[in-house]
């Protein structure tokens, strides 16, 4: 869903390196807590499967306003927690950069959009369980919000960092990505219902694998 579609030199160095400093902290940090607590085998077993379906899905655009994409990760964070979930999103945008989807210099940036969403998601999964018992609207809502949180992250992002060679205002800009934001969250409808739907099913089948974990 969220994901700054920019070359390499849309944003300045200075920004680069700002954002990219900042997703290896969180990702450092997870790598850190991961290391003590020891996680589950079934969780890596499972952070893999993410980490593959998600790249896949990722690649596939739907012809909207010149291409959208659903990315999974709000599934991501329902299925894995923040800390595998920081993982996983840094390795599918660097192998997204590696093929031509989004510029090197924005995996920084890209990761913490992503971050964002599987956060957002994972705890709206679990706050909106103590209220509501019906696990298709919980993870349904649960991708909204992550989503659209997303979707804030990434216009906070290119406001703050400009777009070089643009002549346009921050006013034009955010004008335009108001547009990108709206279309965005209408795929995420669609991302809602798969994500309603898969979580839905897995819990039939293996309930265990919606344990809370982090």
């Amino acid at each position: 869903m969220a994901h700054i579609h920019l070359e390499d030199g849309s944003f300045t160095l200075f920004w680069v390196i700002v954002w990219w400093v900042l997703a290896l902290v969180v990702v450092g940090a997870a790598l850190l807590f991961l290391r003590k607590k020891k996680p589950d085998p079934r969780k890596i077993t499972i952070a893999a499967f993410c980490t593959a379906a998600a790249f896949a899905l990722f690649q596939v655009d739907i012809p909207v306003a010149g291409g959208v994409h659903i990315n999974l990760t709000p599934l991501i964070g329902i299925l894995t927690g923040p800390l595998f979930g920081s993982l996983i999103v840094l390795i599918i945008n660097v192998l997204s950069a590696a093929i031509g989807h989004g510029g090197w210099g924005l995996i920084g940036a890209n990761t913490l959009v992503n971050f964002s969403e599987v956060v957002v998601a994972y705890l709206l999964f679990r706050v909106l369980g103590t209220v509501m018992s019906d696990l298709f609207s919980r993870a349904a809502l649960a991708t909204l919000g992550g989503l659209f949180c997303g979707n804030l992250v990434m216009i906070a992002i290119i406001l703050v960092s400009g777009i070089q060679g643009v002549n346009q205002g921050p006013s034009q800009i955010l004008a335009g990505l108001s547009l990108i934001v709206a279309i965005n969250m209408g795929v995420a409808v669609i991302e809602a219902l798969v994500t309603g739907f898969v979580v839905t099913n897995i819990n039939k089948m293996r309930p265990d694998l919606l344990d809370g974990s982090v």
